[in-house]
Formats: C-alpha cells, structure tokens, sequence
C-alpha cells in the first residue's frame, strides 16, 4: 500500500563520511522526522529515514507487521550506510528511540553513537500490561497523537492504535531492556519535561541501564512528545549535530 504523501522514505548521499540511520515512532511516519533529517543534510551527511512497515498508511495495515520488520528497515539503513560512509550514527524518537537502541545492542563499534528523543522502552499503563489479551478481542483502541505544545503543527499519526501491533511492540521493549547493558557506545539522551505519551521513567530506564561511558542528558523543557516538530526541535537539530561532530573527531584522535 502506498504511503500517505509526506510519509514516504527519505535518503540523501552527503559529503562527509558521516552517516546518519533516522527512525521515527509507533504510528508515526518519517513526517516527524524529517526536518530533522535536513538539518544533518545541510551539515553534509548521508541520512537514511526509513518509512517502517506498517507505518504511513493504515492502522490496520499496521496490524499486520511486527517488531522485527520495523527493525529490519532500520538495520537495512544502517548496513547500506556502512557501506559507503567510515562512521555511522542512529537518531531515534520514541519507538524508534528503542530500535536505535537495539541496533547499538547488536552491532557495537560499528555505531559510532545513539542520539535518542523521549525513547520508549516501557509502559506504565495497566491496559499495556494485558495488551497480548486485549488484542486478541479487539483490533484497535482510541490513540493519543499529536502530543505537541507546539500550535498548529501535526505529526499525522494514526488516530487509531493497532492493538496487535502494540502487544509487538512490548516484545520489543523486553528485548530492548534486558540487552541495555551491551550498549557501549556514546549517548545523548533527551527528553521532554512534560510528555503524555511516554512516561518520563523511560529516559531513566536507558540511562541507568546503558553500560555507556560518554553520556549526556538533555531535558526539553517547553516540548510535549513529538519534540522534533515542537518548540525544542531546534535544539534537538543543534545538539544531535554538535554530538555527531564531536564523538567523530574523537573516533579519528582529532580530540575538540
């Protein structure tokens, strides 16, 4: 099935040697990434932002994917990255905070860093608890999209959550947490001061979990959720890409 417009894949072959894997969240589609994506463009990277299956067009069509296939679109980013680019980065929001965090868990050195916004790996909420159940009664609930302060401005979610989806993606987040400890490689963390959608347990589930030395925190104080089209995506821009320059000159012995 075709993607809505605005949601397809987005790549870009820069100039650099730098690459950077992009992933954006459940339900979502690279729409809430891709400014994101441009401003590491400008920088002269090669960007890879993948539209996940399931994603982009039709929750029910949603319903028929799984974690592995998201995860396989990301992986399949990072290894064609790999093979034209000497240093690669992966850049997640929410769900997608959790499959970058997973490819740091599997390939090591080969991930020069993790750059994660408001990463979900967890949930707090009864009903996701039982959620396996629930999904083998009904296909759908009423989703919570947009969680944006900014005005105006919409990631273009779904206005459903797939339930069999969903119950995938707590599989994810069991993988994802056990493995944290094999996460080595330099991290930025950031996070929203208020976020409906992702408990603020989450961020400090990856960061007390994650075995990594060179980690910095980023709290997002005026963003609700989506905050790579909020008033701190700027922020995001600006941070991630002094990140990614840094942790690449000191990879190369060029220290800054």
């Amino acid at each position: 099935m075709p993607a809505v417009p605005g949601a397809e894949s987005f790549a870009h072959d820069g100039s650099t040697g730098i690459g950077v894997v992009l992933s954006h969240g459940f339900t979502g589609s690279p729409i809430s990434m891709r400014a994101w994506a441009e401003h590491l463009v400008a920088a002269g990277h090669s960007v890879r932002l993948p539209l996940l299956p399931g994603h982009g067009t039709t929750w029910q069509e949603m319903n028929r994917t799984t974690w592995p296939q998201w995860y396989g679109a990301v992986e399949a980013a990072f290894t064609e990255l790999r093979g034209s680019c000497h240093t690669v980065f992966a850049c997640g929001l929410s769900m997608g905070g959790a499959l970058v965090l997973r490819l740091a868990e599997e390939h090591g050195d080969d991930l020069a860093g993790v750059v994660v916004v408001n990463p979900s790996v967890m949930s707090l909420r009864k009903d996701v608890k039982v959620v396996s159940v629930l999904a083998r009664l009904v296909p759908s609930v009423a989703a919570i999209g947009n969680d944006i302060a900014k005005p105006g401005v919409s990631e273009q979610a779904y206005t459903r959550t797939p339930l069999r989806a969903l119950a995938s993606l707590a599989k994810l987040w069991r993988t994802v947490r056990r493995d944290l400890p094999r996460v080595t490689q330099p991290a930025l963390v950031l996070h929203s001061a208020v976020d409906h959608v992702v408990e603020p347990e989450n961020s400090a589930v990856v960061l007390r979990g994650i075995s990594s030395t060179d980690v910095t925190e980023v709290v997002l104080e005026n963003s609700y959720h989506v905050a790579t089209l909020d008033h701190d995506a700027q922020v995001i821009f600006d941070r991630s890409a002094e990140f990614i320059g840094r942790v690449r000159a000191e990879r190369a012995g060029d220290l800054v």
